[in-house]
C-alpha cells in the first residue's frame, strides 16, 4: 500500500558524509555521558527491599505509589501481581535504614490511606541479584546482535550485515546516552526496549538493503549510489506509513500507560527516531562505502536493463 509515490529519486547519499558525521558526534556524546555520569539504574539492578501486600479491594496502583513517594522514595517500583488486590513493592536501598523498618514505614503510611491492608510478605534483595540480571541482559543483547550479523551475511552479503550492526548498535548507545544524560531510571522493562529497537531497526535496513538488491538487478546502468537513493525514496511511503502507526502506539503507552510504562515507551520512542535516520543515512551509507556492488549480490546475465528508475515497466531479468 501506498500513500504516495516520490517520481523523483532523493539524492540522500549526497548528504550521507554530513549526516554522518553528525551522526559521529551524536554517539561520541552518548558514550561519553554513559562513562561520565552511567546509567541510574532501577531497584531491580541495585537490590533492596521487596514487599508484598494485600487489600481487601482491587488496588488503585496509583494511590499506592503516590503514599510511597510521600515517604522519599523516589525510585520506587509498585505493580500487581497474581490478582488486582495483590501489589508488589521494590524499594531502594536506603542508608542506615533496615530493611524492616522500610516495610514497617511503608506499611504504616498504606494503613493510614486503607486500615485492611495486610502485609504479606518482606525480603531483602540483594545486589548479587541485579549484577545477574545486568549480566543476563547484555548476554541476551549480545546474542541478539550475533544473531542479525549472521543472519544479514547470509541473506544479503558481509558488508551489509557489518552496515547493519553499527547502525543498529548506534541506535542501541544514542538510547543509553540518553538516559545517562537525563539520569532516568533504567529498568528491566527499558533493557525489553533496548532489545525490541533493536529488531525493529533491523527489520528496516533489510527492507531498504532488499530493495538495493532489486534495484541493482533492474537497473544495471546506475553507479551504487544512484541505486541507494532509489532504493530508499522507493520505501519512504512505506516507512512513514509503519513507524507513524508503531509510534501512535508506543505515544499512547508513554502518554496512559502510567509510570511502569512510561521509560519504556520512551526508549522506543528514542529508538524508532534513530531507527529511521540510522537505517537510511548510516547503514546505507556505510555499505556504500564498504564497496557493495551489483556482482557482490546477484550474477550478471548479459542482458540489458533500462537505466531510468522512474520508469515503472524498466527492468531486466537476471
Amino acid at each position: 500500500m501506498e500513500f504516495f509515490r516520490i517520481k523523483k529519486d532523493i539524492p540522500f547519499m549526497k548528504y550521507a558524509l554530513l549526516l554522518n558525521a553528525v551522526s559521529f558526534v551524536t554517539f561520541a556524546l552518548a558514550v561519553f555521558f554513559l562513562f561520565s555520569r552511567g546509567l541510574h539504574l532501577s531497584v531491580e539492578f541495585t537490590g533492596g527491599t521487596v514487599m508484598e501486600v494485600a487489600y481487601s479491594q482491587p488496588a488503585e496502583i496509583g494511590k499506592v505509589r503516590d503514599t510511597i513517594s510521600k515517604l522519599g522514595y523516589q525510585d520506587v517500583i509498585v505493580q500487581n501481581f497474581g490478582t488486582s488486590k495483590d501489589v508488589m513493592i521494590r524499594l531502594p536501598v536506603q542508608k542506615g535504614v533496615t530493611t524492616a523498618q522500610q516495610s514497617e514505614q511503608v506499611l504504616t503510611a498504606l494503613k493510614a490511606q486503607d486500615a485492611e491492608v495486610t502485609l504479606r510478605r518482606t525480603e531483602f534483595v540483594g545486589p548479587q541479584v541485579g549484577d545477574e540480571l545486568m549480566h543476563s541482559g547484555l548476554m541476551a543483547l549480545g546474542m541478539v546482535i550475533l544473531g542479525i550479523i549472521i543472519y544479514l551475511a547470509f541473506r544479503f552479503e558481509w558488508k551489509f550485515g557489518v552496515a547493519a550492526i553499527i547502525a543498529n548498535l548506534h541506535d542501541v548507545i544514542i538510547i543509553l546516552g540518553f538516559f545517562a544524560f537525563f539520569q532516568w531510571e533504567f529498568s528491566l522493562s527499558v533493557l525489553a526496549g533496548v532489545l525490541a529497537v533493536l529488531g525493529y531497526s533491523v527489520n528496516e535496513s533489510v527492507v531498504i538493503f532488499d530493495r538495493i538488491r532489486e534495484a541493482f538487478r533492474k537497473f544495471r546502468k546506475l553507479n551504487t549510489h544512484e541505486v541507494i537513493d532509489h532504493a530508499i525514496t522507493s520505501t519512504m511511503s512505506r516507512t512513514i506509513i509503519t513507524h507513524a502507526s508503531t509510534e501512535a502506539m508506543v505515544l499512547s503507552m508513554f502518554f496512559f500507560g502510567g509510570p511502569s510504562l512510561h521509560y519504556f515507551a520512551l526508549a522506543l520512542t528514542i529508538g524508532i527516531l534513530f531507527g529511521i535516520y540510522s537505517s537510511v543515512f548510516v547503514a546505507a551509507a556505510i555499505a556504500m562505502w564498504l564497496g557493495v556492488k551489483r556482482e557482490d549480490l546477484i550474477k550478471t546475465s548479459g542482458k540489458p536493463a533500462s537505466q531510468d528508475p522512474n520508469d515503472p515497466n524498466s527492468g531486466a531479468v537476471v
